[in-house]
């Protein structure tokens, strides 16, 4: 009887050990792009550095875009933290551009956590194109995606140089694009990861691509900042590619608890060297590129940057 007891008591002490460590874990909601995009594998990556690192349990949502990322805190809770370019938290909080009309007080509830690499232009053509220049895509049937901000910044760029009307739009997911770009049932797309990109990759390694760089004047005129891809990212590529960048933070709400901003953020920032290891695109952040928001910063990250000693601007407080 008495070892029946024992066995007893230990099955409560352990069903109760479990109950404490199940119920201390912290989940969150992280909320990126789409499957294939290298904002989404950023996302994967981050949620096993978090679960690596303590108790976060980060379950990865796929995204239509920045846009919809953004709309999406006027129904999510405190668990929720997305990504997109500060400028578009701007306009949110606004009310202008696409976010015309559809103005929320949740918009001003938005706070940023920290600054992850920035969305990088990527126009790639299949090498049979013969396209080497934006302003030459005259009768070409390009991918540009639905709803993302690459594809968007995409048509932008088409108009800006003149050939908006002149090629076809693809009426195509971009989960697609390199199985469509393979099939010839387009000449090329356009996509916003950071690089290098994994369907730009997995474009470049099976099929011969050109992925297409602008010149200084066609830079300025899209009034973003310039970014150098160097010569052999991608298979095939032998020269640096010049092209446009655009800064993105992941974000949440002042609906999240001070703590869980302040355990992602330390996680995040201690974590981030071991993340670049394995994928470069990590090594391109710092904690300089915080000028960058726009907005106001969570107080539990607040509270980690300045126990780290990184210095906020009066905009962040």
């Amino acid at each position: 009887m008495k070892t029946i007891l024992k066995t007893a008591v230990a099955a409560i002490v352990l069903t109760s050990a479990a109950i404490t460590t199940a119920s201390a874990e912290t989940r969150v909601t992280y909320k990126s792009a789409k499957t294939g995009s290298s904002y989404y594998q950023m996302g994967v990556e981050l949620a096993e550095a978090m679960k690596a690192a303590g108790d976060i349990s980060v379950t990865i949502e796929e995204s239509q875009g920045s846009v919809q990322n953004v709309m999406e805190v006027r129904a999510r809770g405190g668990d929720y933290v997305f990504t997109t370019p500060p400028a578009l938290v701007g306009l949110a909080q606004g009310g202008k551009a696409m976010f015309e009309g559809k103005g929320d007080p949740a918009f001003e509830d938005i706070r940023a956590l920290f600054p992850i690499p920035s969305l990088t232009m990527h126009f790639v053509m299949s090498a049979g194109s013969g396209v080497t220049d934006i302003a030459d895509l005259d009768g070409q049937t390009i991918l540009l995606g639905k709803g993302s901000f690459g594809a968007r910044e995409g048509e932008k760029y088409l108009g800006l140089f003149g050939v908006a009307d002149s090629v076809d739009i693809a009426d195509v997911e971009l989960s697609n694009a390199v199985s469509a770009l393979k099939n010839g049932q387009i000449d090329g797309f356009v996509t916003a990861g950071s690089y290098p990109a994994p369907n730009v990759i997995e474009a470049a390694a099976s099929s011969s691509v050109t992925v297409l760089s602008m010149t200084d004047a066609q830079i300025a005129e899209t009034k973003r900042t310039k970014l150098t891809i160097p010569a052999g990212t991608y298979a095939g590529q032998e020269a640096d590619i010049n092209t446009t960048s655009l800064p993105v933070v992941a974000f949440t709400t002042t609906k999240m608890d001070d703590d869980t901003a302040y355990a992602l953020t330390k996680t995040y920032w201690e974590n981030k060297a071991k993340l670049g290891e394995t994928s470069r695109w990590w090594n391109g952040v710092n904690p300089a590129m915080l000028s960058n928001i726009t907005s106001k910063i969570h107080p539990g990250a607040v509270r980690y940057y300045q126990e780290a000693g990184i210095d906020l601007s009066d905009a962040h407080m």
